[in-house]
């Protein structure tokens, strides 16, 4: 939010649900913290719980998804949690799998043949 009323919450935070390519792709290239925009659906719905009363919810259908973080922002996160990313790329080459790794420059390297499965042109 732009301002902040006192007592009211800084932030509203729904839960967002993506399925299919867009789900794996949010999975490959973004990490808990990471900023991101996304374009979708809000869906509300209920479900009656355990002890029997209603619940009601509200949530995001995503169909599209950005990266929305600085460069600077991007290196912040990638120096804290570079012990971690060096874990995955051993296991990730121990399971033959592709992973897009970072440069010196700050750009990301795309493996080869990922370009049908990006959620953009």
């Amino acid at each position: 939010r732009r301002y902040k009323r006192e007592g009211e919450p800084d932030a509203d935070f729904l839960n967002c649900v993506a399925f299919g390519k867009t789900a794996e792709n949010i999975e490959k290239y973004t990490r808990q913290g990471s900023r991101v925009a996304v374009v979708g659906r809000v869906q509300t719905g209920s479900y009656v719980n355990k002890e029997g009363a209603t619940v009601y919810f509200t949530q995001v259908i995503v169909e599209e998804f950005f990266i929305a973080q600085s460069k600077e922002e991007s290196e912040k996160s990638a120096n804290q949690n570079s012990a971690a990313k060096t874990q995955n790329r051993t296991a990730n080459r121990s399971t033959g799998s592709a992973q897009a790794t970072s440069t010196p420059d700050g750009f990301m390297n795309i493996p080869d043949g990922i370009d049908e499965e990006l959620p953009f042109n």
